[in-house]
């Protein structure tokens, strides 16, 4: 069989720490940021962590 190739979408959206956790950006942050309250706008820019049921998913994807 030949080798599986990373998929490189999940490579570019998803980092993987020493310790195993996977983290993500947040959604809703890109445009429209004049209408959202200075929490919310401080809200986004700290990474989020991947909810337990999906790290298998990702994790089979990101050959690292």
């Amino acid at each position: 069989m030949p080798k599986m190739k990373t998929k490189k979408a999940v490579v570019k959206r998803f980092k993987i720490t020493k310790n195993g956790k996977i983290l993500r950006g947040r959604q809703n942050s890109r445009h429209l940021r004049d209408a959202k309250s200075k929490s919310q706008k401080g809200r986004h820019k700290r990474v989020a962590q991947v909810a337990a049921g999906f790290r298998k998913m990702i994790l089979a994807y990101s050959l690292k």
